[in-house]
């Protein structure tokens, strides 16, 4: 009997330290992006532009900007791109405008201004339990892989390299000051100015050794750096102490963070990019190349009847936030359908039709003319969506890792039937949130495409998406075809006219009418029923 409990014993704690270990893969790290940002607008602009493309499968990335800008342009360019993210603050302050068109012009207001704002942004980290805190400057440029790799290195206090030119305009060099202190490429160990000829031998030497990737031991922290919660916990300081001489923030930080027993490493893997005028806009595009930001690119495809005063603003809203163009079908509309499109896409190549007849009662029929219509714009992935349908906030995030995979040809999503705003349906009849279909393809002209022909429910895509190389995502898809009463009403009508043996549809049509259908509150983190 002893030996039986024992067995027992053992066998549910290998069972709980298998499901720890299994979650614990799931947890994604926490990262407070943080810059401070008094930018040219085209020079802010390819900077959300990189952050944009950082790889996120294993993190969860929050932003805090602090707004220091004089120009409306880069204002308004911070502010859409704080509304496009999940979780996005702007704190805006005069403290710390030190800028202009020419250099960074430092006194000890600022200094001292910049060390409290940086402060806080170590108090706000602690405050809301981030794993990471990621200091990085409005004009370095970063490769998709740099949080990835900083966070592989386990280290505490970690910066990136980046390269930039300097003001004797020659070869590349990098934030050398990591390895001894800031004025140590300009001097040599007599305290002695070094020529221009002796300042590009010791870059070039120091060059050489950075030019194989590894991590190094550095001496200060640098302006694009990862702060972990351990070094956070320490309460590290950008504030200068009375005994320490007065240098910058940087500084102060770094000889803080020394007494306190840290050490300092940098990373030369992924090189960053100083984005400082623009000259370097010649050598960015060099470097975007070796960042492979091409971006796939993505066309919408959806067919409208009637939606101008339904879903369809909100979906093309959230659509061309990662959409680089669209083909829609106007299926005769009576209302301002088309002119919403035009409206809302603008800026947006679209291809728009409008049938004078509509094609409805034949579905095949309509989803062929959609086919042909947008395989005509020679896409790369397409993307068909009904105007009813929204994918989660967080497709924006994940759809350029999905995209870029060489392996899969199809991707297929769960669909979610909304009975009203914040409900969905889990019945007997209504159960498309526990299956997958395919809604995101990359087009192959080499494969000749057909359909079902079938007048109602002929599938999306050609049958044939379902027998290329198919994926699963977790992303999921929101549909309020059904989240109103009138609309319900209406595509029972249809149904019952067009399909009235229920040859077709896989639902019941009187269980559209049901009157206590069984619906589940939508949660960002939900378990799905069995």
């Amino acid at each position: 009997m002893i030996l039986k409990n024992l067995l027992l014993f053992l066998f549910l704690c290998i069972h709980l330290m298998c499901f720890a270990s299994e979650n614990s893969q799931n947890i994604k790290s926490r990262i407070l992006i943080v810059s401070f940002i008094e930018q040219e607008p085209k020079i802010l602009n390819e900077f959300l532009s990189f952050l944009n493309h950082l790889e996120k499968k294993s993190l969860t990335l929050d932003y805090l900007f602090f707004d220091n800008n004089i120009i409306e342009e880069s204002r308004e360019l911070l502010k859409s791109f704080s509304a496009k993210q999940k979780n996005s603050s702007i704190i805006s302050s005069d403290k710390l405008k030190y800028c202009n068109n020419i250099c960074t012009l430092w006194n000890a207001n600022l200094i001292f201004n910049a060390s409290e704002f940086k402060d806080l942004t170590i108090q706000k980290a602690l405050e809301k339990n981030y794993d990471y805190l990621f200091l990085i400057d409005s004009d370095i440029m970063l490769h998709p892989k740099t949080l990835i790799k900083l966070i592989e290195s386990k280290k505490d206090l970690i910066s990136n390299i980046f390269y930039n030119k300097n003001t004797y305009d020659f070869k590349f060099l990098s934030q050398i000051c990591f390895f001894s202190d800031i004025y140590s490429i300009y001097t040599n160990e007599n305290l002695q100015t070094l020529t221009k000829n002796e300042l590009e031998k010791k870059a070039n030497e120091l060059l050489n050794i950075l030019n194989k990737p590894d991590i190094y031991k550095a001496g200060t922290i640098g302006c694009c750096s990862l702060i972990s919660k351990n070094a956070l916990k320490t309460k590290v300081s950008f504030k200068k102490k009375s005994n320490l001489p007065f240098l910058n923030e940087p500084s102060f930080f770094s000889l803080n963070a020394s007494i306190l027993g840290f050490s300092f490493f940098l990373d030369t893997h992924y090189p960053a990019f100083k984005l400082s005028k623009d000259s370097d806009f010649v050598e960015l595009e060099e470097f975007k190349k070796k960042c492979n930001l091409k971006k796939p690119r993505i066309t919408l495809s959806m067919i409208i009847q009637n939606e101008a005063n339904r879903y369809l603003r909100k979906v093309l809203e959230k659509a061309k936030e990662y959409i680089t163009n669209a083909v829609i079908i106007d299926d005769a509309s009576t209302d301002n359908s088309a002119k919403e499109c035009l409206k809302v896409l603008k800026g947006i190549p679209l291809h728009l039709i409008v049938n004078t007849k509509s094609k409805f009662s034949n579905e095949v029929a309509l989803r062929k003319q959609q086919w042909a219509e947008t395989i005509k714009t020679n896409p790369e992935w397409i993307l068909i969506l009904d105007a009813d349908e929204l994918f989660e906030d967080r497709f924006i995030d994940e759809v350029y890792d999905l995209i870029t995979s060489k392996d899969v040809d199809t991707y297929a999503f769960r669909l979610f039937d909304f009975w009203d705003e914040n409900h969905y349906r889990n019945d007997q009849y209504w159960q498309a949130h526990l299956k997958y279909f395919p809604f995101l393809i990359r087009y192959n002209p080499k494969i000749e495409y057909h359909f079902k022909e079938q007048a109602l429910h002929c599938g999306r895509f050609p049958y044939i998406v379902t027998q290329m190389r198919v994926k699963t995502s977790d992303l999921r898809i929101k549909h309020f075809g059904w989240a109103k009463q009138e609309d319900r009403l209406s595509k029972y009508l249809r149904y019952n006219k067009l399909d009235p043996e229920e040859k077709y549809n896989w639902k019941s049509h009187e269980s559209i009418l049901d009157k206590n259908p069984n619906l589940i509150k939508w949660e960002e983190e939900e378990i799905i029923p069995k």
